[in-house]
């Protein structure tokens, strides 16, 4: 079977036709979805992060949620233990009385300054410095252990103590205390 030149332009146009199509179809069909494709795995990529951080926040908000009747509880009974008024009215007189209790009879107190508490909101930390001038060393050391396990929310951050030469028995001593208090 002889083909004629008719026939072998009608093959030849028909190939023709035929890779215009397959290139047609990669080019203009499969390659607009294939770079999308890269560009959504791209995109699926960088949410791996995000999603990582994301899940550590449940987590972390899943354990406060846990946690919070417990801080809660906490922040009622930190409350219940300071007084009411304010603390440079009252914190002065208890300290005066807790001294006078324990046998020192001058106390003088006054307030330092203060700064926020971090751990609990709505609480700030006052520094007070508690001036002793005549004090026993013995006394004064059981006055300063009882302090801190009578007074839960006092911790002793200073301690100064002077021993002058003219009186030996007794000493001068300088504490310098923060108290927790609200807001």
């Amino acid at each position: 079977m002889k083909l004629g030149k008719d026939e072998i332009q009608k093959i030849a146009l028909g190939v023709l036709l035929l890779f215009g199509v397959i290139y047609s179809y990669l080019d203009l069909l499969l390659g607009p979805l294939n770079k999308r494709q890269a560009a959504t795995r791209q995109s699926i990529a960088a949410l791996g992060p995000e999603i990582t951080s994301a899940k550590a926040q449940i987590e972390k908000t899943r354990k406060l949620e846990e946690n919070a009747d417990a801080s809660v509880l906490i922040s009622k009974q930190v409350e219940a233990m300071i007084p009411e008024g304010s603390p440079v009215a009252w914190f002065p007189t208890r300290m005066g009385d807790f001294f006078k209790k324990q046998g020192i009879e001058k106390v003088q107190t006054r307030m330092n300054g203060e700064v926020p508490e971090k751990d609990l909101v709505g609480f700030r930390r006052l520094i007070w410095g508690v001036d002793l001038p005549r004090v026993e060393f013995v006394s004064f050391a059981q006055a300063i252990a009882a302090l801190e396990n009578e007074e839960p929310l006092l911790e002793v951050s200073a301690l100064q103590i002077d021993a002058s030469r003219e009186d030996v028995e007794a000493q001068r001593a300088l504490i310098t205390v923060t108290n927790l208090v609200k807001q």
